[in-house]
């Protein structure tokens, strides 16, 4: 895999929820308007705690490759900007945290696929608010008037 080093990209990660998709579309706004990179990053990992057995024609790295295809796919049909894929092995929060050293900005959405809907922010994006090395732009998706807090 090649090596990220554009301090001037723009850095969105994408884990395939609704608002990493919604964060995806408004990172590739910014960096159409700051003439910037983007680079597209979904991570992978096994939780240490995580038992599972091994499948020799699954491949973790394959599903979140496909994950970010989809993503990309769903976020800009058949027009997508331009933009460079990465498919990274490491916990979410820590490798967004470490790749931040080297972007100018980075764009999250509000909520994963994990934790509880009636959170603010997601563990991924509060942890990144919180260490990043660089700005952080956590876009939260918008809602319809008089819409409850689980609806997108």
């Amino acid at each position: 895999m090649e090596e990220l080093t554009d301090s001037d990209r723009i850095l969105v990660g994408v884990d395939g929820s609704a608002s990493s998709i919604h964060a995806l579309r408004y990172a590739a706004r910014m960096a159409e308007a700051f003439d910037a990179p983007l680079e597209a990053v979904t991570t992978w990992y096994y939780p240490a705690f995580t038992e599972f057995e091994f499948a020799t024609d699954w491949s973790p790295q394959q599903d979140a490759a496909d994950i970010l295809d989809q993503a990309i796919a769903e976020a800009f049909a058949d027009d997508p900007p331009e933009l460079t894929r990465h498919v990274i092995a490491g916990p979410p929060s820590r490798t967004l945290i470490d790749l931040s050293a080297d972007s100018a900005m980075l764009v999250l959405g509000s909520r994963g696929h994990g934790g509880f809907a009636g959170l603010l922010l997601g563990s991924v994006s509060a942890a990144c608010a919180e260490h990043a090395h660089c700005p952080v732009l956590i876009v939260h998706e918008r809602r319809a008037v008089g819409a409850s807090e689980d609806t997108p």
